[in-house]
């Protein structure tokens, strides 16, 4: 079972929110290529708030992530110019998890 995770939330500036939704689909392609990434899911809560939810096996898989292309874009200065603030990112662990196949 996976049991380390990261959560993270993105807000969009006022008139941003497609090009922040569109960066963040975008990424979909480079969690593919992250092999320790087990689960990558971008989900929208709100007008011009998304939330990032990704699963690893071990602490490596996370920290390879956390210190990845995803990232690197993620606070780069073009994707900055687009948020309201700054994005949050935790670290969390997975307790209970229904998995299909399981």
């Amino acid at each position: 079972m996976v049991k380390y995770s990261i959560w993270a939330t993105v807000s969009a500036k006022p008139g941003k929110e497609k090009e922040v939704e569109d960066f963040l689909k975008s990424a979909q392609s480079l969690a593919e290529q992250e092999e320790q990434t087990i689960t990558w899911y971008v989900v929208k809560m709100g007008p011009g708030s998304f939330g990032i939810f990704d699963t690893f096996l071990d602490e490596a898989g996370r920290e390879a992530h956390l210190n990845g292309a995803i990232a690197k874009a993620l606070f780069s200065e073009e994707t900055k110019a687009l948020l309201a603030k700054e994005p949050r990112v935790e670290k969390i662990d997975v307790i209970a998890a229904k998995v299909p196949g399981a």
